[in-house]
């Protein structure tokens, strides 16, 4: 596997400028619950804080300031995701705060994992990107679950995507991009009928985006702390 010196480079300052950001994180109450009415119906979200603190944070910041109000589900793709809480009904991106730091690998540590009815962070090719888009996995995508680095330093193997790789310094591997993955933070409690009739919406060319937007519009009409 070939990593190079400008990916790590890149890697590494993202890194720095998340660091930057502050780790003060306020409480919440235990596995706290967001209410989506949305245009399709209602789903509530249950989230984690005790396995990704940063990324629960910022999520229930945008609730708190009425972000998610207003917005669309504009990406939907049948047997993969549905993804929201960016863009308006004019198809305009609405400002966001800076981004969060990536927390995949702890998530997935705690037993958080890309399944059917799971909720994570969408993101750029980026892993320290993510800001208010959050995606529903709507079937399991065990492949968007960030990869277990094996100890060792090096690493003496390394299997990935059908590949095998030896002695691989363990900072490069931390460090690759493509291995990050997408940091789940909750899961859809109730409403996940709701969900399928948004991940079963006609789709096609909308605003900016030439496939996978609903042809009738998913509004999220609010989003709401219940617990």
């Amino acid at each position: 596997m070939t990593f190079s010196r400008r990916t790590l480079a890149r890697a590494a300052v993202a890194l720095g400028a998340v660091a930057a950001l502050g780790t003060a994180l306020p409480a919440f109450a235990a596995d706290p619950r967001v209410k989506f009415v949305t245009s399709e119906g209602d789903f509530v979200i249950e989230v984690y804080p005790d396995k990704a603190p940063k990324t629960v944070a910022n999520f229930l910041q945008y609730v708190k300031d009425k972000h998610y109000d207003g917005t669309i589900f504009h990406r939907v793709i049948k047997n993969f995701m549905v993804q929201g809480g960016g863009f308006d009904k004019d198809y305009k991106q609405k400002p966001t705060r800076a981004p969060v730091q990536h927390e995949g690998r702890a998530a997935v540590a705690k037993g958080l994992k890309n399944v059917t009815g799971s909720v994570a962070m969408a993101r750029t090719g980026d892993p320290n990107s993510a800001t208010s888009q959050f995606f529903i996995n709507v079937v399991d995508n065990a492949r968007l679950d960030p990869v277990v680095i094996p100890p060792g330093d090096p690493v003496p193997k390394f299997e990935y995507m059908g590949q095998t790789y030896e002695n691989v310094p363990r900072a490069q591997l931390e460090n690759h991009p493509q291995l990050y993955g997408y940091t789940v933070f909750g899961k859809v409690v109730s409403g996940m009928d709701t969900v399928e009739k948004i991940r079963n919406a006609p789709t096609g060319a909308a605003g900016p985006f030439p496939t996978d937007a609903p042809q009738k519009m998913v509004v999220i009409e609010s989003a709401t702390l219940v617990k």
